[in-house]
């Protein structure tokens, strides 16, 4: 078990690609807090992560507070020691026309997306160096930050600024012996899809012409948090089936 004991923020963690992230982080061995504005579908999940032999817990927490950023690492620390993998997972997704969108909303969600993974990554960090924790931190991303998007003027934006986050933090805290990657996962299946496979528009464009799993970004998170990572940072891993490196596939 490559993570044992090892302390585990993950953000977001309650339900869809986060409970996926936090379910391989705890069968990896480390010790998981699910950190979720939904305080009470965080204690659900941590119940049964810990039900099946996983070490689990959940606080509840908006990523956009910095006071409760700290809270949630303070009982972290409390709990299972002081962090050292932090994963930014939190976030929304949510699409406008580019001609009709508010300004309120797109603040919004930059502020959400973007803005809470610089002040969970932050908090995080400072601890890290600080105590002088080898830590990792990986920042959930999105194949939509690699390439635009019809309706995701602010969602595009949001994910495309956390990839040039995860660069620059990469670099300023590599001297302190922190690694900082980010995954870009595509479509996914979790509980709010309610379609078997990706619309065409996707898979018309993909390698691999299915839904991507939870489990599957969580795996590739569990990588970058592991040693088998020891040489990477900086990078943004694409887990999309193939979708953001695809060309014409009919001759």
């Amino acid at each position: 078990m490559e993570l044992e004991n090892k302390p585990a923020l993950v953000t977001g963690g309650a339900m869809g690609v986060g409970r996926g992230i936090a379910t391989v982080l705890a069968q990896h061995g480390a010790r998981v807090l699910i950190a979720d504005i939904d305080g009470k579908a965080a204690a659900e999940t941590a119940t049964a992560i810990s039900k099946a032999g996983h070490m689990a817990a959940a606080t509840t927490m908006d990523v956009r507070e910095p006071d409760q950023v700290e809270a949630a690492l303070d009982a972290l620390e409390q709990r299972f020691g002081p962090v050292e993998i932090t994963v930014n997972n939190a976030g929304a997704t949510s699409r406008q026309p580019f001609l009709e969108m508010e300004l309120e909303f797109f603040e919004w969600l930059i502020r959400l997306n973007l803005t809470g993974v610089f002040i969970c990554g932050q908090a995080a960090a400072r601890r890290m160096v600080q105590a002088g924790t080898p830590g990792r931190i990986i920042n959930i991303a999105s194949n939509s930050g690699i390439f635009g998007g019809i309706g995701r003027a602010a969602y595009s934006p949001s994910k495309a600024g956390i990839i040039a986050l995860t660069q620059t933090m990469a670099l300023e805290l590599a001297p302190h012996g922190l690694r900082v990657n980010a995954v870009a996962p595509g479509p996914i299946k979790t509980e709010s899809q309610p379609a078997s496979v990706p619309d065409e528009a996707f898979t018309s464009r993909m390698s691999l012409e299915r839904f991507g799993t939870p489990e599957e970004i969580g795996e590739t998170v569990a990588f970058l948090a592991s040693e088998r990572a020891s040489f990477t940072t900086g990078h943004c891993y694409t887990v999309d089936g193939g979708l953001t490196v695809s060309g014409i596939k009919a001759g």
